[in-house]
């Protein structure tokens, strides 16, 4: 019999224990995988193509707080601005549910291909909603989760402005990172809540990257020290700065990571005692027979390390699989557009359950090495 041989015999002597020791190590794995992608997904939010020459202006107290229609023709003569369009969140509920699965927004329709050009649309389509006032854009995802056909009317009831708006489905578009929004325009929503003369943001397109510094300079300073000052900032910070909203995200996330790892150690080293345990006699028998005591510990080290890399390796492939083939919006009800696992993700797992077939490993190799072949031969099995 082969030395792997050997090692592969003992670790499958007990058939029911291995299997459940995998699982538990690949279903701690699996959530560990799942805690990462998760957190990097709510962290480090993706971005468009176009989001490098976006700026989002917004009111420097709160984003709560609207902004006066009158600012976009100053905003349109900053050096740098190649177009202005509003951006108003309306906050209403489809269908009667209980929250949100998308959102939507209110903007000037002329300027959707200008600002948002990755959102791709059939001409057709895109020239039947700047027609119609009354007409809006679904994303794809929203649009395949409750069916929706071009013609087919929506009606959403605010949770912020008085009245329900009846939108017409004019297009369904799809190619940004987030094809969940639906988008009407701003003239509509003027007139449904009275012609109020505000809106929520300023979406801004740039010329060049080039200049972006001075373009954000430009609207701050245009707006300093008056009744309604602004902070505007790309489009990245934006994303983040919603994120900051959740609190220490990353903090709680770690504790849960550590708290996981340190259960899947204890189940992976009172496994190995237990199974190094019931085999004293025949290790002493291999220490009679002249083996060396590194020799045995690279024994239970390779069993060790095998099973839990092993494990780790039906956890890490089992969240792959998931979250590359699945559907994810339905899966998280539309709260991820997508969740990706990374190959940096990949190999923290697999540095994690390496390192726990190593760990779990210590312990009963110094149990090994420290009883003698008389002891060994008169344990019990």
């Amino acid at each position: 019999m082969t030395i792997g041989g050997f090692v592969l015999k003992n670790a499958l002597r007990n058939k029911r224990r291995f299997t459940l020791s995998v699982l538990s190590v690949a279903v701690s794995l699996f959530l560990l995988v799942t805690l990462m992608v998760a957190l990097r997904e709510i962290t480090n939010p993706p971005e468009d193509m176009g989001a490098a020459l976006r700026v989002v202006v917004r009111s420097r107290v709160s984003i709560a707080n609207l902004l006066p229609a009158r600012q976009r023709p100053v905003i349109e003569k900053i050096p740098g601005v190649e177009a202005v369009s509003p951006f108003t969140w309306f906050g209403g509920n489809f269908k009667g549910e209980d929250s949100m699965t998308f959102a939507q927004f209110a903007m000037d329709a002329n300027l959707m291909q200008t600002i948002f050009g990755e959102a791709k649309c059939p001409p057709e389509q895109m020239k039947a909603f700047i027609a119609d006032r009354r007409a809006c854009l679904v994303g794809k995802i929203t649009a395949d989760k409750y069916h929706l056909q071009l013609g087919q009317l929506m009606t959403l009831d605010s949770t912020y402005y008085p009245n329900p708006l009846e939108l017409k489905v004019a297009g369904i578009y799809a190619g940004s990172m987030d094809d969940r929004n639906v988008l009407f325009h701003q003239k509509y929503l003027d007139e449904a809540s009275g012609d109020l003369g505000q809106v929520g943001t300023w979406w801004v397109k740039v010329k060049t990257p080039e200049d972006m510094p001075g373009v954000i300079a430009g609207i701050n300073q245009a707006f300093a020290n008056s009744a309604n000052e602004v902070r505007a900032e790309t489009e990245r910070a934006f994303q983040l700065s919603f994120v900051s909203m959740f609190g220490n995200v990353r903090f709680l996330v770690g504790i849960i990571c550590t708290v996981v790892v340190f259960a899947l150690l204890l189940v992976t080293a009172s496994t190995m005692s237990m199974a190094i345990r019931e085999r004293f006699r025949e290790l002493a028998v291999l220490k009679a027979l002249g083996f060396r005591r590194r020799e045995l510990f690279a024994f239970i080290l390779a069993e060790s390390f095998g099973l839990a890399f092993f494990g780790g390796l039906v956890g890490i492939g089992a969240a792959y699989a998931l979250f590359t083939f699945a559907d994810v919006p339905k899966m998280t009800n539309s709260f991820f557009v997508s969740l990706e696992v990374t190959p940096r993700i990949i190999g923290i797992a697999a540095l994690v359950a390496s390192a726990l077939g190593i760990i779990a490993s210590i312990a009963p190799a110094l149990a090994v090495a420290r009883t003698s072949v008389v002891q060994g031969l008169k344990t019990l099995d």
